[in-house]
């Protein structure tokens, strides 16, 4: 497959689309090349043919003030799904324990347009978090737990996860203003830990955001 200009990917979305039909848009935040050969990123609809970077401008301007944290003691295969997850849902940063290497697969390129950061390890997490204060919420079904569902979730606050298997760590639960639990009803012991993300952000997203009756009010 041939080389492609850096904002093109060879990923190719569902919802593609073409060349631009017609005059070319003369807005800064077109870009040139996608606009030649079409846009196959990723993307929705409203960011189509948009520089790499103006995206990134434009997200910042409406990030919500919620962080993601995951521990990487691993090389959790899961963490580039959260990474794609927590840029669905706009959550501000995603912050990474541990191994500074992830598995980037899951992330369907969000990375590129998502802040994520590194941390050596929990201390240094809890170092940032208290510095920015922000109550740290671990996510983890063990003894103590608080249901999710009955949780009062801060308007900005970091919300930290664990690996596949073990969960958090005890530093991790040590450092948790709160632990919170996701209500199972089921046989099994835990859900998939992107899964859990999905389910803790979409939980902060429906006690902070309004939302229209309709999608066609949000035209």
């Amino acid at each position: 497959m041939p080389d492609l200009p850096p904002n093109l990917s060879h990923e190719l979305s569902t919802n593609g689309v073409g060349p631009w039909q017609g005059d070319w848009p003369d807005e800064e935040y077109f870009d040139r090349d996608l606009l030649a050969h079409g846009d196959t990123r990723n993307v929705i609809d409203r960011y189509r043919y948009w520089k790499l970077d103006a995206i990134v401008a434009d997200l910042d301007e409406h990030r919500h003030p919620f962080h993601v944290a995951i521990e990487n003691w691993q090389h959790d295969m899961n963490i580039g799904s959260i990474v794609r997850t927590a840029n669905a849902f706009g959550a501000d940063t995603v912050h990474i324990v541990g191994r500074r290497r992830w598995n980037k697969r899951g992330a369907m390129v969000t990375d590129r347009y998502q802040h994520v950061v590194h941390h050596p390890d929990v201390a240094g997490l809890v170092e940032w978090a208290r510095a920015e204060n922000l109550p740290i919420l671990g996510i983890d079904n063990v003894p103590g737990s608080v249901l999710i569902e009955t949780f009062t979730l801060p308007e900005r606050c970091l919300m930290l996860f664990g690996q596949e298997g073990p969960g958090l760590s005890p530093e991790a639960i040590a450092a948790s203003d709160a632990v919170l639990e996701i209500s199972q009803f089921g046989s099994t012991r835990s859900i998939n830990a992107s899964a859990a993300a999905a389910v803790a952000m979409h939980a902060w997203v429906m006690q902070h955001v309004s939302f229209p009756r309709s999608t066609a009010d949000r035209e």
